[in-house]
């Protein structure tokens, strides 16, 4: 009997005389509310994209159609004039495929060295934490910061790296030899070398979360059914790693396209 009177008794209602939370549940307001709620949380996020990504995007196309001089003047629209320089300007294709070569051959080298620091990391060992520790010192540090370090480091006449290798007997400092950024082909090499090194840690610990991610039955399963080890890792981990592969691939060819400071 009470149960049947308590569905039968409709809700109190305020004073207003409309019941509580009405406008929420339903009415063309409470739609729109709804609909609404989401921005609380991406609206942030979208505005700060907007500021700091999209409105440089523009203005930067805006500057590529004006006569700006050294000094900073700006003379006004010049149209196309800026393009047509740039497309018959002999270099560019030159540019053009160093930078193709830049960038995929950092990324590819990064990736493989990082699957293989993620799978180690991933295992237990003495000093695991020390050397995960480690690995994120060249991610800490400024890009500029580690540059100007190796730069050092690759001094023709006093840089730790050619005396250590003119301990070893392979080069003469002070010699052409040992001149590495005085020579285009060892220079970009070099400098693929430190973008590896810098790109490294945030990779590695990439591929790391997602391998931590892969289920430990996934791998008794296949340890039942007689995989080896290879057999495992190419039909299970490498499978249900690509998500993370994919995030990793895509942020490094980002960042690696766009990284001015090492180069410079």
């Amino acid at each position: 009997m009470s149960d049947q009177l308590a569905t039968e008794v409709p809700p109190l209602a305020p004073r207003g005389g409309r019941p509580r939370g009405r406008i929420l549940r339903g009415g063309p307001l409470g739609n729109v509310l709804r609909a609404l709620v989401p921005l609380a949380w991406v609206g942030p996020a979208v505005a700060l994209i907007g500021v700091v990504v999209l409105w440089p995007v523009v203005v930067m196309i805006q500057t590529s159609f004006k006569n700006i001089d050294s000094i900073g003047f700006d003379h006004g629209y010049t149209g196309t004039k800026n393009y047509d320089a740039l497309f018959h300007r002999n270099e560019l294709v030159g540019v053009i495929e160093r930078t193709v070569v830049w960038t995929v051959a950092v990324v590819v080298v990064t990736m493989l060295i990082s699957l293989g620091l993620a799978q180690l990391f991933n295992q237990r060992f003495p000093g695991r934490r020390v050397a995960r520790w480690a690995l994120i010192a060249p991610w800490a540090a400024s890009v500029m910061m580690t540059a100007v370090i190796f730069r050092w480091a690759l001094d023709g006449s006093n840089g730790v790296i050619n005396i250590f290798l003119h301990d070893l007997g392979l080069v003469r400092l002070g010699s052409n030899q040992a001149d590495w950024l005085g020579r285009p082909t060892a220079a970009l090499i070099w400098m693929m070398a430190v973008a590896v090194f810098v790109s490294l840690p945030f990779t590695t610990y990439a591929l790391l979360a997602g391998l931590q991610t892969i289920p430990a039955d996934v791998y008794e399963a296949s340890r039942v059914d007689g995989a080896g080890k290879w057999r495992t890792y190419w039909s299970i981990t490498l499978p249900l790693l690509r998500p993370a592969l994919i995030v990793a691939a895509l942020i490094n060819i980002i960042n690696v396209f766009n990284s001015f400071p090492i180069i410079w």
